[in-house]
């Protein structure tokens, strides 16, 4: 199912350990085919933006924002560990990119999902100055 997106898809990377089961060495080959796989996208100008994420952080919550807590954020095993920011045309297109991802056969997981022009809760377009078109 293809699905157009003018605004671009996130690709989520989920997993904070799914590399400790790999020697330094192997993690250093996966690292370089993460950062090759990255460069090629840029190149191809279906990535915009990308960055690994800290594993530590906090969450805010509760009525005006009076709660905050420490992360990891879900499970450590699903923590986000970093994004990508890509503009391609649709969900299939983004998903086939999300299949190439180095981490995959190691316990990584790749969460898709597309950008929105609008805030779902207001109906009201999100400004000009969208992230996408910050990001090139």
């Amino acid at each position: 199912m293809s699905t157009e997106n003018q605004n671009g898809y996130m690709l989520i990377f989920r997993g904070n350990d799914w590399h400790k089961s790999l020697s330094p060495e192997e993690m250093q080959k996966v690292s370089e085919r993460w950062m090759a796989w990255f460069k090629d996208l840029l190149e191809e100008g279906k990535a915009v933006a990308g960055n690994p994420l800290a594993p530590e952080g906090k969450i805010v919550s509760g009525k005006n924002g009076r709660v905050v807590a420490d992360g990891p954020f879900a499970e450590s095993n699903e923590a986000i560990g970093g994004y990508f920011l890509l503009k391609v045309n649709s969900m299939d297109d983004a998903v086939a990119i999300a299949r190439q991802c180095p981490g995959l056969p190691h316990g990584a997981k790749v969460e898709v999902r597309p950008v929105l022009a609008e805030c779902p809760l207001s109906g009201e377009a999100v400004p000009d100055a969208r992230l996408v078109e910050a990001a090139a």
